[in-house]
Formats: C-alpha cells, structure tokens, sequence
C-alpha cells in the first residue's frame, strides 16, 4: 500500500468534477502526467486504451485503471473520489466512486499485484467501500484510506508503528485546511510561517517576523490544545504542520498562520 500512502502524503487524492468516465480518468491522467518522476506525456491515452481492451471495474464500487509502461520507476498512484458515481461498465454494473490509478514500469508488476492484493483485502476487511459512500469530503475519504493502510499492515507490527503510518498523511490534511482557508471568501487573508516552542514555561514562545502574530500566539494557554491541528490566536487561524520532541518535555512546531 506504498503508493496510496504516498499519493495521500503528496495531495493526489481528488474529488472528481466529472462523472463522465473518458473525462474523469483523463482529469486523473493529467495529475498522473504531472509527477516529475513520471516521463510518459501520454498517460491519459494509455489508460483509456487499456480500458477500451478490458474494463478495470472491479466491482462493489471500485476500479483500477492503470498504464504499464517500459523502464524503471517507483509505482505511483493517483485516488479519485466520485461522491455522485461514475457508469463505468463494471461486471457487476454498479457506479464506481472510487478510482485508484496506477503508473505501472517494468520493474513495479508484481509489487502493482501485491498493492492490488492488499488493497482488496483491506477492502474486504472493513465494510467495503460503505464509508466511501456515506463521506461527505477529502477528509473522510482520506481517513477512511488510512483505515485501510492500516488494516493491511501485518498484525504483529506494534499498534504505535500503526498509528505512525497514519501520521504521515498529516501534513497533506494540513494544507489542504490552509487552501480551503485561504481561498475561502474574498481570499485576502495572509500566510504567516513560523515557529512555537513549549515547555519553556506557562506560556509558549513564538519565532516569527509579524509582531502582532507573536503575542497573539504568546498569551494562548497551550496546554489546553493538547495535540490539536489547528487553534484560533487573536486574529490568526494557525495550522500545526509537524511538531518535534525535544528534552526535558519541549516541543517546537512549524505553524502557518492565516491572518484574517
């Protein structure tokens, strides 16, 4: 499941505008197309040709188009969300609302069959694809596949190592909060990075260049956040982006703030 993890840490899980397949797998295509690693232009064409051969659905509400292609490259993956459905032709005829593409070089066969395996299973595990249908954003969709991730995870690894797997989409979640933030409204608020390190006292203390900002973030009682994403500072939304450990019980977070 290596490359859905990381198609969810690099934000190539999307809703899909479209409910027309030929438009929906090229609108994937073309994410696919723009992965630097990824040299084949010709993604799109090689998908729906594939599926003029032999349709992907696999049923139950699910598919897996994908291209093979020659060389040497990591496995990728793009997810597709449909919340209204897609007519895909799949055998059992049922809309698909979950695409996951792959970008399949020579040297990825069987480790594209071993993702596919896992992710069946992990499928089969859970309620099939049931909370696919009953989310209502990214976000849900997102845990949901983590879920998942999870469940295909060897039962003897510890449950902490667990838990870490679903971390590591955190930082995708994050911006994705920042854009919808942002572009919210009128899309004037401003962008503030900066730092806030804790347990140096009652109070946090903050590394950033806008003045207002720092004691805005100053006189917040951080221990009443706990291990929050994100919290309200004055006139800032701020977004927790990673947080590091340090001795004896200090902390220091790398925040973006959107100033309102």
């Amino acid at each position: 499941m290596k490359s859905i993890l990381t198609a969810l840490q690099d934000g190539r899980l999307i809703e899909l505008p479209e409910t027309d397949k030929d438009k929906a797998l090229s609108y994937m295509a073309s994410i696919m197309e723009a992965i630097p690693e990824v040299t084949n232009t010709k993604v799109a064409e090689g998908v729906l040709e594939r599926e003029r051969t032999a349709n992907t659905g696999i049923g139950k509400g699910w598919a897996c188009p994908h291209i093979r292609v020659e060389g040497d490259a990591e496995l990728f993956s793009v997810i597709g969300w449909s919340p209204a459905g897609i007519d895909y032709g799949s055998p059992d005829k049922e809309k698909v609302h979950l695409l996951v593409m792959y970008y399949i070089a020579e040297n990825q066969r069987m480790a594209y069959l071993k993702e596919l395996s896992g992710l069946a299973k992990a499928i089969q595990k859970g309620q099939g694809i049931e909370n696919i249908l009953k989310a209502t954003s990214l976000n849900d969709v997102r845990n949901e596949l983590l879920n998942w991730v999870s469940a295909s995870i060897d039962n003897t690894m510890p449950q902490a190592k667990a838990r870490m797997i679903k971390l590591e989409a955190k930082h995708a979640q994050v911006a994705e909060a920042v854009e919808a933030a942002v572009f919210t409204g009128a899309g004037m608020e401003r962008l503030v990075p900066f730092y806030m390190i804790t347990g140096t006292g009652s109070k946090s203390l903050a590394l950033a260049q806008d003045a207002d900002l720092v004691h805005a973030i100053e006189v917040v009682d951080m221990a009443q956040l706990g291990d929050r994403q994100d919290f309200e500072a004055g006139n800032y939304k701020v977004f927790v982006r990673s947080r590091t450990l340090y001795k004896p019980n200090r902390a220091m977070y790398d925040c973006i703030a959107v100033k309102r």
